[in-house]
């Protein structure tokens, strides 16, 4: 990268970080859609639910955020996978570099904040790596200019499957020990995936937000699917699932963000309930700062559950 494009990516990173700062503290834009205090609790298992329904969106296009080329940086590969109906959309990843070894190895299946990859998410991996993971991070359908539209949280999480089986079938990869992990909007892509596959270990969604009504009601600018039916909300919501987590789930925020993680504690109890493996805590900071603590965390936790 040249000093005029690193200078040029870190102005364009230094606004989103502001504008994502703007965010945090403006008043909540007023939803046009009812925000229940408690959003119910379904009958039926996430996964099940998934297979019948379809989201109905009335605005098709890509993801939102601004965003940066796709290329890989120097210490992972660029790999391509498949997803949506009949495999149409081609999606981009990246891989750590490894050696095969004589024993196979764990990998963590990682999703990115915002709605675009980039180079500064990937820099938070190291420690997943010098922990001996080989790390995979998919983008997805409609983010950095890529085939697809963007539903939010539900369709996307199709290809967090997609890439799932790409990541268990690379060669020297122990598809027994497979793990996800996810920061923000990727921490709630990791709590809906974790209800739809067995595939893996544990998961450790990070400053994810279990309800979606309260999610959309703070960025009603991203709802593209039809407000007006409330199943909508549910599908995407977590909370209203929290009996169908597959593995052992750990939820975590910083204290300084409590909205990203709204009802995080109905969300156990639920899980509880239905006899999940679910811890949470909170780590000091807020959404960037408590960042690394929570991936040393999920380490700890993704190595505890593999004993």
């Amino acid at each position: 990268m040249s000093s005029h494009e690193q200078n040029s990516f870190l102005r364009q990173r230094r606004a989103v970080l502001a504008g994502l700062a703007g965010a945090l503290v403006l008043p909540r834009m007023a939803a046009a859609f009812d925000v229940p205090d408690e959003p119910r609790l379904a009958k039926h298992d996430y996964a099940a639910v998934r297979r019948r329904f379809r989201t109905k969106l009335l605005q098709k296009g890509p993801a939102p955020d601004k965003y940066e080329p796709l290329t890989a940086p120097a210490d992972a590969e660029k790999i391509f996978y498949r997803s949506g109906y009949g495999g149409e959309l081609e999606l981009a990843a990246w891989v750590s570099r490894y050696k095969r070894e004589r024993t196979a190895r764990p990998a963590v299946l990682f999703l990115h904040g915002g709605n675009a990859m980039g180079v500064g998410h990937w820099q938070l991996m190291k420690p997943y790596m010098d922990a001996g993971y080989v790390v995979m991070m998919p983008s997805l359908r409609g983010e950095n200019g890529q085939r697809g539209n963007f539903s939010g949280f539900y369709d996307e999480v199709d290809d967090v499957l997609a890439a799932t089986e790409r990541l268990a079938h690379l060669p020297g990869i122990d598809p027994g020990r497979l793990f996800i992990a996810g920061h923000s909007i990727g921490g709630t892509l990791t709590m809906l995936t974790a209800m739809s596959t067995q595939k893996f270990r544990a998961a450790a969604p990070i400053s994810g937000n279990p309800n979606a009504f309260r999610f959309f009601s703070r960025y009603p600018q991203d709802i593209r699917f039809d407000d007006s039916n409330a199943h909508e909300f549910e599908v995407r919501s977590a909370l209203c699932y929290a009996h169908s987590f597959k593995c052992p789930v750990r939820v975590v925020h910083g204290t300084e963000e409590s909205h990203f993680n709204d009802r995080a504690d109905l969300l156990a109890r639920r899980a509880r309930a239905a006899g999940v493996h679910i811890e949470t805590d909170t780590v000091a900071g807020n959404h960037t700062s408590a960042l690394p603590a929570e991936i040393e965390q999920s380490i700890r936790f993704f190595h505890g559950v593999a004993a």
